[in-house]
């Protein structure tokens, strides 16, 4: 039950990012530059980066790898993330407090991403520092 209510609040993310990027019509110029604006701004991050990798260096090294490049069959790289680039930060941290199970049609590992990287004691400002210094891996 839990794993079907996961794959449901995941699709419902990924389903209110895709609307959201759709946009509307009008005047493709203002709405390039109000995009690429919107865009800039999700992607600046609340977090500290500094404090962010020495979490990262704890949970997420194991599967994303030092450096963000990613293991193959563990961990997706950050260094070449369009998920990333086009998720802001309230959005990485829901789908990182709940992960992907190897379930999960959009998981491409194989391999279970566990809730807050396996680590149930990370707080929201944790996971927020961790997605800014994973930020700065792009």
């Amino acid at each position: 039950m839990k794993t079907k209510n996961t794959f449901w609040f995941i699709l419902m993310i990924l389903l209110l990012v895709g609307l959201a990027a759709c946009g509307g019509g009008g005047d493709d110029r203002a709405d390039s530059a109000d995009s690429s604006a919107d865009e800039e701004t999700a992607v600046v991050s609340t977090g500290d980066p500094e404090a962010g990798k020495q979490q990262y260096d704890q949970v997420c090294i194991a599967c994303h790898g030092p450096g963000g490049e990613g293991i193959e069959g563990l961990g997706k790289p950050f260094t070449t993330s369009d998920f990333l680039q086009e998720t802001n930060d309230e959005e990485m941290l829901e789908f990182i407090k709940v992960g992907r199970p190897s379930g999960d049609p959009l998981n491409t590992t194989g391999v279970d991403m566990p809730p807050k990287g396996g680590n149930p004691a990370l707080t929201d400002e944790q996971i927020l520092d961790i997605i800014a210094y994973v930020r700065t891996l792009q």
